[in-house]
Formats: structure tokens, sequence, C-alpha cells
């Protein structure tokens, strides 16, 4: 895929966007981006599958360091890096394969990865906090795993919303894109 200017730029402010937004203050808990630029990367990115995983890596990055930021400030309770967070990072880049499967880009298979995504993320990422100990510390038993699944699920509920507002965006600001530059060609 060859790279325009345009898109170029709109990656950048996308991912720098997409960074300060994860890191505001008083934004609904798990209502962010970046499962959405996880799944477009991986859309867009077919043939170089580095950026696919690197722009939302890249992305989840900056706004750690905003939160760190913020948190050695004392203007957050959230830091920006803790123990064990590369397993997060691991588990959050390896959802840009949902964004392989969006090859077409179609409404429909667009709205299925953005339901299968943050669905996913949420399945496994709760299981290991379960699994760790962290959290609320829930019994290691079914009804413990549980409750810690239902403790996460305002987060979940944010992040359905989030990624399907958010790719929305993304993949109708891309199409979009493509059909101003399909014009002008056109007209050429």
């Amino acid at each position: 895929m060859k790279l325009n200017r345009s898109l170029v730029i709109s990656l950048v402010l996308t991912i720098f966007l997409s960074a300060v937004y994860r890191a505001m203050p008083n934004r609904p808990w798990g209502f962010a981006p970046q499962f959405a630029i996880a799944l477009f990367a991986g859309a867009i990115f077919v043939k170089d599958k580095k950026w696919a995983f690197a722009l939302p890596l890249i992305s989840m990055f900056i706004s750690d360091l905003l939160y760190q930021f913020l948190y050695n400030k004392g203007l957050t309770e959230i830091p920006g890096f803790y123990k064990g967070q590369w397993v997060n990072y691991l588990l959050f880049t390896s959802l840009t394969i949902f964004g392989f499967m969006v090859r077409s880009q179609k409404p429909m298979q667009v709205l299925g990865a953005s339901i299968a995504t943050p669905t996913t993320f949420f399945l496994i990422s709760n299981f290991m906090v379960w699994a760790g100990g962290g959290g609320l510390k829930r019994p290691k038993t079914f009804e413990g795993l549980m409750m810690c699944y239902n403790d996460a699920l305002p987060f979940y509920a944010n992040s359905l919303m989030a990624t399907a507002i958010f790719s929305a965006i993304l993949f109708g600001g891309y199409y979009f894109l493509n059909q101003s530059v399909a014009k002008k060609n056109i007209s050429l």
C-alpha cells in the first residue's frame, strides 16, 4: 500500500489525538479509541503488517507516557507504567489480527470486528486479572471468575461503544478520503 501525504498526516494526528484522549481526566472508563485503531491499522496495512501492529502500540505507549506524567505530578491516581504491563501490551497488540479479517472494509465486517475485539480483550484480560490475584482479588473459583467479569462489565460496555463509534469514524473517514482522491484523479 502506497501512503499518500494526507493519509500519513491523518494517521499521525489520529495516533496523537487518541493518545491524548485516552489520558484525559474524567473520560468514561474503557471508552477509548485504541481498539478501533488496532482494527483500522490491521485492515489498511495488509501488506506491511509491522505498521499494523505498530500504530496501536505507539498510541498506547504515548498515552501511557501521558498517564505517567500526570501521575508523577499528582494529577491522577493511575500510573502510566506498572509491573506486568508488557502482557497487556502484547494482548492489546495481538488484537490487530481482527483488523486483518476486515479486508473488504464492509460495514458489517467492521461492526463484527468492533464487537469481537473488545470482547476478546475483556475475556482474556479479566481472566488474567482473576488468575493473577489482581483487581478486587476475587476467589479462585468459578464464582470468583464470574465476579471478576461482573466487576469489569462497565468497562466492557464502554469499550464496545467506543470501538463501534471510533471504528465508524476511522473507516468512514478513510472511505471518504479514498472517494475524494478518486474523484480528483478522474477529473485530472
